[in-house]
């Protein structure tokens, strides 16, 4: 593993894409702000991937409580495909990790609830997207650290 690479936290939405970076020790997921779902979001990634120096990245993958799709699942899996053929035309190495994202949004509201912001920015759907983002990332950097 190279010390100097980071770990990107993906939550995926059709308008929205949620985003968290990890520590180059791979410890801590902080939150990015989020970027918008449109006809230049494989470009703002790359540059993000490669300034950041980023070698994997968790994509929230949903499911249901009984492990089934949701309707948004099949978009989630075209997006990582469309990902892995940027990084193929761009020469660049980074493997695309499937990551539970269930009840994300869920604690993101919570958490800006209990935080102390204003009304207004706990609303916000691009900052519940972002914490989502830093929780999954977060989620999966504790599961890597306990399964060692």
């Amino acid at each position: 593993m190279d010390e100097n690479t980071k770990y990107l936290g993906i939550d995926y939405g059709i308008k929205r894409i949620g985003l968290s970076i990890s520590d180059t020790g791979k410890s801590f997921a902080f939150q990015r702000d989020y970027v918008y779902n449109d006809s230049n979001l494989m470009k703002t990634l790359m540059v993000l991937i490669k300034s950041e120096n980023v070698n994997k990245i968790i994509l929230g993958y949903p499911t249901r409580f009984n492990s089934e799709k949701t309707h948004i699942t099949d978009d989630v899996e075209k997006f990582s495909a469309e990902l892995k053929a940027a990084f193929i035309k761009e020469s660049y190495e980074c493997e695309v990790v499937f990551f539970d994202e269930r009840l994300t949004s869920s604690l993101a509201q919570y958490n800006l609830a209990n935080s102390g912001v204003s009304r207004k920015k706990q609303r916000d759907k691009g900052n519940i997207d972002s914490i989502s983002a830093q929780i999954i990332l977060q989620d999966y950097l504790d599961y890597i650290k306990n399964k060692k």
